[in-house]
């Protein structure tokens, strides 16, 4: 529900400079659908720097995060810390995360790969993979590695 325009002016030809330089960072990839919890969230924060907070819902192939690794890596943010009677969902309180890294939408469109797309809404930006399923992203990059 909204429109887009974007406008573009042709100012000039230069020599040719190179290819254009891409990132050599993996993503972190939501590996399911749901709401992203504190306990989820700290355990992916040890693979790299996060792009969401707490309480951000997520679906499968989003991008949540990026990785100092050149491979991408699937997390689980909306894992939920199982309860028993030594352990209480208050404990999740003394969980420390670090605080999320926001994207504009400059960055954004820096940021995202070859295999990734852009979403923007009136309320967020975000970044997902075109093959949402973790198990058919694999087959096509196997395929393609063939090729």
């Amino acid at each position: 529900k909204g429109q887009g325009i974007m406008n573009t002016i042709f100012y000039s030809y230069e020599p040719y400079k190179g290819d254009m330089q891409r990132r050599n960072t993996g993503s972190l990839v939501a590996h399911e659908t749901g709401e992203a919890v504190a306990y989820g969230l700290f355990n992916a924060q040890g693979r790299g720097t996060l792009f969401i907070t707490p309480g951000t819902p997520v679906y499968q192939g989003m991008v949540v995060g990026y990785t100092n690794l050149s491979d991408d890596i699937n997390v689980n943010v909306c894992k939920t810390k199982h309860l028993t009677n030594t352990r209480s969902s208050s404990s999740d309180d003394a969980l420390r995360l670090i605080t999320p890294k926001r994207l504009s939408l400059e960055e954004a469109l820096e940021f995202i790969g070859d295999d990734e797309l852009l979403e923007i809404t009136p309320l967020n930006v975000r970044i997902r993979k075109r093959i949402l399923d973790s198990e058919l992203r694999a087959k096509a990059r196997a395929k393609a590695k063939l090729q």
